[in-house]
């Protein structure tokens, strides 16, 4: 019987909607039902467990299941033992601490003595006791923004993506205590069976985020600047260069990277560059 690597993903969410987006992009197709805790990949060894994020880190300890897709803040709090074999680049937030709007504050130090409302008690812990300074936790296991206007706390500490819900809350944001995406992390106790289908899954996914980090360009560019604008375009290698049927003009194919993409088009425009057209990469294989 053909071994199946085991993956945990959170079972609702938005980091549930992203882990599976990223397996469907790999060619993974999970026959997915309504509610179930568990469902297996039609074409890949692959089954996958859907569970709460926060349990992940011990079945992983376990060897209950051999990977997880989960948010790193989740690991530094609950399994810092844990490897991570992929960051993934999505879902990401930082975990922070904050106050109420009208608090005044000067630095960490001002949380001496305070009491803070946090699912994330070691991380909190942790960082505090980096500068000297002790406070008083209040573990809350839901949601914590409510926390200093009931009374129950001076602070909260919680994880924040686009601080609206701080904000709705009446409170601040003023300290990043560390910056967190989904991970893929993998059991210590995987088998040699499983680790070679680990490896192919982790090509697919390594192929998937190299193509979300590029476009895909072609031009139109006049013989006489060509040089220039293949300096601009250095590709993977180096770009496909091809003639035209209008004589003094070629046409030409490369990737840029997204982070400068804007730039280099401006640049190629001011080049003497025309026809640019430009398309996402579903996947890159290097």
């Amino acid at each position: 019987m053909i071994k199946k690597i085991r993956i945990a993903i959170q079972k609702s969410g938005r980091l549930n909607e992203d882990s599976l987006q990223i397996l469907k992009d790999c060619g993974v197709s999970i026959d997915n039902g309504r509610d179930q805790l568990k469902a297996n990949a039609a074409n890949f060894p692959l089954e996958v467990f859907y569970l709460r994020n926060g349990d992940i880190p011990q079945y992983l300890r376990d060897g209950v299941v051999d990977i997880a897709i989960l948010g790193e803040n989740v690991l530094i709090e609950k399994g810092d033992d844990i490897a991570i074999a992929q960051k993934l680049g999505f879902s990401k937030c930082r975990v922070s601490l904050a106050l109420p709007k009208g608090t005044k504050y000067d630095s960490v130090k001002d949380f001496e003595g305070k009491k803070i409302a946090t699912s994330y008690p070691n991380t909190v812990l942790g960082y505090l006791s980096q500068f000297g300074v002790k406070a008083d936790l209040h573990i809350i296991n839901g949601s914590v923004e409510i926390a200093p206007n009931i009374g129950l706390a001076d602070a909260i500490c919680d994880i924040v993506s686009s601080g609206s819900t701080l904000f709705k809350n009446g409170l601040k944001e003023v300290e990043v205590m560390l910056k967190s995406e989904a991970v893929l992390a993998v059991s210590s106790k995987i088998d040699a069976e499983r680790q070679e289908i680990l490896d192919k899954l982790l090509f697919r996914i390594q192929s998937v985020l190299k193509g979300r980090d590029y476009k895909y360009v072609l031009l139109n560019a006049p013989n006489e600047r060509l040089d220039e604008i293949i300096k601009m375009l250095p590709g993977m290698k180096s770009p496909t260069v091809l003639p035209l049927a209008e004589e003094g003009w070629s046409s030409v194919h490369s990737v840029i990277d997204k982070n400068e993409f804007w730039e280099v088009i401006d640049k190629l425009k001011d080049s003497g560059a025309q026809g640019i057209l430009v398309s996402d990469i579903e996947k890159m294989v290097l």
